[in-house]
């Protein structure tokens, strides 16, 4: 982070978002929105002066600590933070609220970096590529109430307990529970609205190994028992089925099964479960319980997908060109994806697409021209009527009307004939599948049969 922080050939636009795209492959014209910020980045030395000003009534659950946290509304990030800077919650300050603080953060900062008078501000960018990498976001299914999540205390999932093993997470690295006591028994259950016909259908891929590691780091920061409630362990990478077997050496126990309800009792939490192996239902007594839960589409995935005209599948992921021959590309010329935009994935394989997409964009940089497939449409004029009928059929936005006429954008279409189709005056060509060509062929075809015969 801090070398493409440093990158002086590296812009971050920080707080913004794409709200326009128009254009093709080596032409797009972007649009972003930037909220304001309400400090001055370039004054801002991220001291935190600002933030130990801040009126501490308004503070709220921090997003970085998973909610187990709190924050001033002038907060930094978090302490590795690019960039280093502060900003303030325009949600919770109480001047831009309600005009009633008196400004102690201002008053507090010696560079003069806070300015309450900022506004939102668009930016328009020429680009040439673009890769998509929203990342993911943890479930929200109401299936999770099943499980106690948000009833019980001391059940949350796999990111608030990540934050509680990071020695700079809300307890120091220390495993507590919410009244601050080390847990003897720690449950993990897997699967959670994953592989689930009612949540999520698909694997999340991430949790097996997720909830191995933290097992591993429970039953080293706590010392006692740890649980883990499966139903199908998958540990496909390289070294992963090693490090289960020595999660298994060394004490934590695995039980097929899945979880069928959590209840508390005398203040610990009573994990009731079939065990499929030993075909009997267990309950397992313990003081946290951690939800493996799915993995699903950054929020505002779908709505990013139609101002770039690309393709989601029926999760909701960003879908590529194809799963095997072009797993980074898109349908749509120069939009590349890295990581779980377009699937559930670990970090090494995210990394070798991020790799992956990156070569691929400057392939495209580098040549300076673009190569298009020679199965384009195109418009005779003469029998064009400017209907608009192909300009709504065309899946790509590939066609345009340009004084009352169809005109066809040939880096942006793929051949797919819809318009052909479409186009009642037959104004409009496949190119390579004209209604001869296909005729043509079909003929050559049956004298080649009846040669044969």
């Amino acid at each position: 982070m801090m070398d493409a922080g440093r990158h002086p050939r590296i812009e971050l636009l920080t707080l913004s978002e794409v709200v326009d795209v128009q254009g093709y492959v080596g032409n797009f014209q972007v649009r972003v929105r930037r909220q304001p910020r309400y400090v001055i980045e370039d004054l801002c030395t991220g001291c935190g002066l600002c933030v130990e000003a801040c009126v501490w009534k308004n503070r709220v659950p921090s997003k970085f600590e998973a909610g187990m946290g709190m924050r001033n509304a002038a907060y930094i990030p978090f302490a590795q933070a690019v960039p280093l800077k502060a900003v303030i919650d325009p949600q919770s300050c109480l001047w831009l609220v309600k005009g009633k603080c008196g400004k102690k953060c201002q008053q507090a900062c010696e560079r003069g970096a806070i300015d309450f008078e900022m506004r939102e501000e668009f930016l328009d960018l020429k680009v040439g590529t673009v890769i998509l990498a929203t990342g993911y976001d943890l479930t929200d299914d109401p299936s999770l109430e099943r499980y106690g999540y948000g009833v019980y205390d001391n059940v949350i999932d796999g990111l608030q307990f990540e934050r509680l093993c990071s020695a700079a997470g809300p307890t120091g690295g220390q495993i507590l529970t919410k009244d601050g006591r080390v847990p003897e028994a720690i449950a993990f259950l897997h699967c959670i609205a994953s592989r689930d016909d009612e949540a999520h259908e698909y694997c999340s891929r991430i949790c097996c190994m997720y909830a191995t590691k933290q097992a591993h780091l429970a039953q080293e920061k706590t010392g006692g028992r740890v649980y883990q409630f499966y139903i199908d362990m998958r540990t496909a990478g390289k070294g992963y089925e090693e490090f289960y077997k020595r999660v298994q050496k060394e004490g934590v126990d695995y039980i097929r099964g899945k979880v069928a309800e959590i209840e508390q009792e005398d203040g610990r939490l009573l994990v009731r479960a079939e065990d499929t192996l030993l075909g009997r239902m267990v309950e397992v007594p313990v003081d946290m319980v951690v939800l493996c839960t799915a993995a699903r589409p950054a929020k505002g995935s779908k709505e990013l997908a139609q101002l770039f005209n690309i393709s989601v599948d029926k999760d909701g992921f960003f879908a590529e060109a194809h799963p095997k021959l072009a797993p980074v590309s898109t349908h749509t010329g120069g939009i590349f994806l890295a990581g779980c935009c377009q699937s559930p994935k670990d970090i090494p394989d995210t990394v070798a697409q991020a790799s992956a997409a990156a070569a691929r964009a400057l392939v495209l940089l580098s040549q300076g021209t673009v190569e298009i497939e020679p199965t384009t449409a195109w418009v005779i004029e003469e029998r064009c009527s400017g209907c608009g009928e192909c300009t709504l059929a065309c899946p790509y936005s590939a066609i345009e009307l340009v004084e009352g006429k169809a005109r066809v954008n040939e880096a942006l279409c793929k051949g797919c004939g819809t318009c052909a189709a479409a186009c009642l005056a037959k104004a409009i060509v496949a190119q390579h599948f004209t209604d001869e060509e296909l005729v043509a062929e079909v003929l050559a075809i049956m004298r080649r049969e009846l040669e044969y015969a």
